[in-house]
């Protein structure tokens, strides 16, 4: 019997699940189809080990959107999240470290340069000026661009005025470090403001995380600048954890979503998009059944969803030839290991509970490492001497590991997105498992002995299981080309698709990567808008 909705949203993860929420308390009938066997995508938490559960991909929380915590209320559905004892740890090779937070930054980074010391507050405040000014466009849809001279395409150009106008707020010299930030390198901006090498190199990770580039990339600046989006609990620029794991986000969004009349059904895997008459009319089920909706949304790669799951006779050639071109791949090698103790750094020896064991631990003493970091993999595969993010939950929440043992996230780059010469990553992941394990011995003496178990998943695992092209966790690279009103492409920038009735809800468009929840919460908008003619703030 084929079931009737309203929407049918592909993808229970985290936007997913927003977007259903909004229609939902819109009214509107909504049905969630999740392939796998639980909700929440890439943010879930998973049992690797006996007695031991991590986030097993996304693995930190700062960037969701704090209306879209308000609006599915999910703080009442059970989210608590609490912040970390310390923003940033990076030791040197010299056994020297830089211990970032609340309080202690400036004092830190004067044990490296007065200098630098004495610069940080006017280095903090532009980046705060400008990720204020921008955090107000990411819960709207950017200005699309549109052919020809009519009613809508001068509604887009007086969005566009109205966003010049935002910005016009800023002084000049800030104006002039928007468009440093949008199309320079990270290293390039970091050299403009600091001399040491570790300063540099803890505030430039964020322009390579998740960024299968150098920080002398051009546009790996916008990446760090993206990173400064995010709050927790009403502090901008902090970074925190989510008691139960990043799975506790999606339950909690779950709940909401089901509280409003969405129906969720996981195991369900969606094998097409079916198109009668230019429309999206439903979805076909690998299990032969057929979901009808008035429309249809997708929470999938962009790449995704029109290389799988449109029928491509329903798309413009050349729309399809770009999608094509559509450049993915993060870099990235996700690892969840369970430790028998924490670890104890030669910086700063100790495996007794302390501030720098809550951080997020950068292991890439300077620009200069990471920036050979990506080149090597570029050249072989994998980089020799990787760049590790560790973050240790359990530090934070007794509910991951058992009692005295912890777990720890390893986010490790570079590594190509796919390996050259026929080789598969299958063969390789082992071996490189071991070298990220060796490359935080090398920070943390012992560490290697206190591993009891560990999860490895590389950029071909990580497309197997999240639907991650090249493990692409972002849904697509943030360069020039491919964000605001280039995200996913210029012409489709506000959501909807080439094919009526048909939407896109994920980090594939605007504001793109990250536990957001505001790509979800902006295709809602355009959906009611388009199904039902409102939207209720």
């Amino acid at each position: 019997m084929t079931e009737n909705f309203d929407v049918v949203i592909i993808g229970a993860g985290h936007n997913g699940l927003v977007c259903a929420a909004y229609l939902g308390m819109a009214g509107l009938k909504v049905k969630v189809l999740e392939r796998r066997d639980v909700v929440g995508g890439a943010a879930v938490t998973e049992e690797f080990h006996p007695g031991f559960r991590n986030s097993v991909a996304a693995y930190t929380v700062s960037l969701l959107n704090p209306k879209v915590i308000r609006d599915l209320d999910l703080h009442g559905h059970g989210l608590k999240i609490v912040e970390r004892r310390a923003l940033n740890f990076l030791p040197t090779e010299d056994n020297r470290y830089v211990l970032t937070g609340e309080g202690r930054t400036k004092y830190e980074i004067a044990k490296f340069s007065a200098r630098d010391a004495e610069r940080y507050d006017a280095f903090s405040d532009e980046l705060s000026a400008i990720a204020d000014v921008l955090r107000d466009l990411v819960l709207q849809a950017p200005p699309n661009v549109v052919q020809g001279f009519n009613r809508r395409s001068v509604r887009e150009l007086l969005r566009l005025a109205g966003i010049g106008r935002r910005l016009g707020t800023l002084p000049i010299e800030r104006q002039r470090a928007l468009l440093d930030l949008f199309a320079k390198s990270a290293g390039d901006y970091l050299d403009g403001w600091f001399e040491s090498d570790a300063v540099k190199a803890v505030f430039g990770f964020d322009g390579i995380v998740g960024n299968y580039a150098s920080p002398y990339t051009p546009g790996s600046a916008y990446v760090l600048l993206h990173h400064c989006f995010g709050e927790v609990n009403g502090k901008k620029g902090v970074w925190g954890h989510a008691i139960g794991g990043m799975g506790a986000i999606t339950q909690a969004m779950a709940k909401s979503a089901r509280a409003h009349g969405v129906e969720i059904e996981i195991s369900a895997d969606v094998r097409e998009i079916i198109v009668e008459k230019d429309r999206a009319i439903g979805v076909a089920l690998g299990d032969g059944r057929v979901i009808r909706g008035r429309s249809v949304t997708a929470n999938v790669n962009p790449r995704l969803l029109y290389e799988k799951l449109v029928p491509h006779a329903a798309l413009p050639p050349e729309f399809l030839a770009r999608m094509k071109r559509w450049v993915c791949g993060s870099g990235t090698f996700r690892m969840n290991v369970a430790l028998s103790r924490l670890p104890s750094f030669t910086a700063l020896p100790g495996d007794q509970l302390s501030d720098h064991h809550t951080a997020g631990i950068i292991m890439a003493p300077s620009l200069a490492y990471m920036d050979r970091a990506y080149h090597d993999a570029r050249e072989t595969g994998w980089s020799r001497q990787p760049i590790v993010e560790m973050l240790i939950p359990s530090t934070l929440d007794d509910t991951l590991a058992p009692k005295g043992a912890h777990v720890a996230s390893l986010f490790c780059q570079h590594v190509a997105p796919v390996l050259s010469g026929g080789r598969s990553w299958d063969d390789h992941r082992e071996e490189v498992a071991d070298l990220m394990i060796a490359t935080v011995d090398r920070f943390a003496p012992g560490f290697r002995q206190s591993v009891i178990a560990r999860q490895a998943l590389t950029p071909l695992d990580l497309e197997r299981t999240f639907g991650m092209i090249g493990g692409d966790i972002f849904h697509g690279a943030m360069t020039l080309d491919q964000i605001f009103s280039a995200r996913p492409m210029l012409g489709y920038a506000d959501y909807r698709s080439p094919v009526t009735g048909l939407y896109l809800c994920g980090s594939g468009t605007h504001p793109g990567g990250g536990v957001t929840g505001a790509p979800g919460h902006n295709a809602a908008k355009a959906i009611i808008s388009d199904l039902k003619g409102f939207w209720r703030n």
